[in-house]
């Protein structure tokens, strides 16, 4: 199924449509655009698009016993009964576990009350401000909250009758953990899933690929690593000539967005509120960073900014500064797309940009994982087992966006009274074999405590704030232009659409939909129990 828009408004547009959004509410704002494209290309959908699709997916999720939860049950997961889950293996094939998409699990997929965080103390990040990091390697199935994601883009798809199981097959591009999580929830979801990602990623990631699938040609891998997104698209696009494909493209499903700001965004503050209840009443959340990635998991930042009048961070690779520089090139870290500007990211609401490269990501993963890095973590720097036990929970992107906490606490002059919170995407599970390659580049001899010594000095004692924007308006109009070769020129989007991107209201009338969603649902779900 083809999902781009050919339809596109000249550039002298511009600024007959910046007039027309002076005063505009932002309900108004959404009614001025195009319905087909917003149900189309981005997924917002309000209403049953194809009612013979919904009465589709009505009989397989009642066939196989599907039911779906609201965002409103994710971001609050006290309101689903524990029973639903109860006995199910975590990261097992069942659709059970979409009762488990949300933050509040443990490392057995037990719900907790407080999502899973931890507060880095200054002496390992040295600076006063606390940073406080929350856990995403708890979720199921795939030890990543990408699954969120999926599921966030997948569900309005279905219960307005989009995507219909019986003919269509769920395509995710991504590079990685998005695809781990798309073939998770379609699964879940009666339906069969496509991964697009390209040849370079993890091995790991491919090691769970081939379990899940229902066949081997249904990995498709492209060129490149973590740089080559544009490669992705190609080959979706070209996958999308076949109507029974339907392209779930992270970059511009706005349910990615929308899920961010519901489930991930209250999780954050819920953990914020905690730490600051236990041990930290004086603080406030000065700043939240985030790798951009899909420019998805960075809208938790537009909620936070919302309650707390938080700063947000968005993070890229110094290898590859997009943001940056409008640069180019190639990094290993994994997680955080790149080259492009993703059409779901708010732009004009960021306020710092920051790049970390990705030396210091694989090297202090080897610190981090390592048994001399840990040795000296524990016997030299007399941090506790406990403390080292929980850097193995950080994968590469979660290590990208500590140290870019770290650094915009130094470029703001950060104290002990302003926080910062970030997430672990994934840990370290994920990556043993990219670690095997680092030591194989870098410590052929053998990796030592000195070694560690001397990569935790240059990485985490010595950071500095160079290769970052405190972004002006200017800054951020650049930014957002920079996107505009992307989707206007290579995938079609309206420029009226593209464009209405740049006011806030368009991201304010955004969340309106996640309730009717919820409706939709409940309803979708009544409708499952009856054919029952």
């Amino acid at each position: 199924m083809q999902h781009k828009p050919t339809a596109t408004r000249k550039v002298s547009l511009l600024d007959a449509i910046a007039g027309r959004m002076q005063g505009m509410t932002s309900t108004t704002l959404h009614d001025e655009l195009d319905s087909g494209v917003l149900e189309d290309q981005l997924g917002l959908a309000d209403r049953v698009v194809d009612a013979e699709s919904l009465e589709n997916s009505v009989q397989r999720f009642a066939q196989q016993h599907i039911v779906l939860p609201t965002f409103g049950e994710l971001a609050d997961p006290s309101r689903i009964p524990a029973s639903i889950v109860q006995g199910v293996d975590k990261d097992a094939a069942d659709p059970r576990n979409l009762f488990r998409v949300h933050w509040y699990n443990d490392m057995d997929g037990n719900r907790v009350d407080v999502p899973a965080h931890v507060v880095l103390p200054p002496s390992l990040t040295g600076v006063d401000s606390p940073i406080i990091v929350m856990f995403g390697d708890r979720f199921p199935m795939i030890t990543a909250h990408k699954v969120l994601a999926a599921y966030s883009c997948f569900t309005p798809r279905v219960i307005t009758g989009q995507f219909d199981p019986t003919r269509h097959r769920a395509v995710w591009p991504s590079t990685g953990n998005y695809a781990r999580g798309g073939i998770a929830i379609s699964t879940l979801m009666g339906s069969r899933g496509v991964a697009v990602l390209p040849a370079g990623m993890s091995q790991e990631r491919f090691d769970w690929l081939d379990k899940w699938v229902v066949d081997p040609s249904d990995i498709v891998r492209t060129a490149g690593t973590e740089s080559n997104v544009k490669e992705i698209y190609d080959a979706c696009n070209e996958m999308a000539k076949d109507p029974g494909n339907f392209i779930l493209n992270q970059f511009c499903e706005f349910g990615n967005h929308l899920g961010h700001y519901e489930v991930t965004g209250r999780a954050l503050a819920h953990v914020f509120e905690h730490v600051k209840a236990n041990g930290f009443s004086d603080i406030r959340l000065a700043a939240f960073t985030s790798a951009t990635g899909s420019g998805g998991t960075i809208a938790a930042g537009d909620r936070l900014k919302d309650l707390y009048g938080t700063k947000i961070v968005a993070v890229e690779a110094l290898e590859c500064p997009t943001m940056l520089e409008n640069g180019f090139g190639e990094h290993n870290i994994q997680g955080i797309g790149d080259k492009h500007i993703p059409l779901i990211q708010n732009i004009t609401n960021t306020d710092v940009v920051v790049a970390v490269s990705d030396h210091v990501t694989d090297e202090l993963d080897v610190v981090f994982n390592s048994p001399e890095g840990q040795k000296f973590l524990i016997e030299i720097k007399g941090f506790s087992p406990e403390l080292v036990e929980t850097l193995t929970h950080f994968g590469f992107s979660a290590i990208c966006n500590i140290v870019a906490a770290i650094k915009t606490a130094k470029l703001l002059n950060l104290g002990a009274n302003d926080a910062l919170i970030t997430i672990a995407t994934d840990g370290s599970v994920l990556y043993p074999s990219e670690r095997k390659k680092t030591m194989a580049r870098l410590f052929a001899d053998g990796f030592s405590t000195q070694d560690a010594k001397r990569l935790y000095d240059m990485h985490l004692v010595n950071i500095d704030t160079d290769n970052m924007i405190d972004c002006t308006d200017r800054d951020r109009n650049r930014i957002f232009n920079l996107g505009y070769y992307t989707w206007v020129e290579q995938q079609g989007t309206p420029f009226d659409v593209f464009e209405a991107r740049r006011s806030q209201s368009f991201w304010r009338g955004l969340r309106r939909y996640t309730p009717i969603w919820d409706e939709l649902i409940q309803d979708f779900n009544a409708r499952v129990a009856s054919v029952g």
